[in-house]
């Protein structure tokens, strides 16, 4: 990879989950090759892909010819950020203490801030 490639980043907002499983699994396929080639990655969790912030909540998800979503987030939070939206986790009445290691909840402001900074390239599945 080239060095300013490696000085990229990447936002994904994935909002779909079990409702659009291939949206949502293209998401997390691009987030993680992303992270894998050195990418810095920030995937944001909105919708009903909020679950997937929970132990276990990929387990069941289920997409013949694709990766297994429970390896998809672990290659992501190896090298990169994994967000739960404020209000997606509010309305689900998810709570920082029942996140997986490694996610954290956050809002839209954090979201712009990230998207605006030089060298990002945002995508929203």
């Amino acid at each position: 990879m080239t060095e300013s490639a490696q000085n990229q980043r990447l936002v994904i907002k994935v909002t779909a989950g079990t409702d659009a499983p291939e949206r949502c699994s293209q998401a997390f396929t691009v987030a993680a090759v992303a992270a894998a080639s050195g990418v810095e990655v920030s995937l944001w969790l909105t919708g009903e892909s909020a679950w997937f912030a929970l132990p276990g909540g990929a387990a069941e998800f289920e997409l013949p010819h694709a990766a297994p979503l429970p390896d998809l987030i672990n290659a992501v939070l190896a090298g990169g950020r994994i967000t739960l939206c404020t209000q997606c986790a509010a309305r689900r009445d998810i709570e920082e203490k029942d996140l997986l290691e490694g996610v954290r909840i956050a809002g839209a402001q954090v979201f712009v801030s990230e998207i605006m900074e030089p060298g990002t390239q945002a995508l929203v599945y």
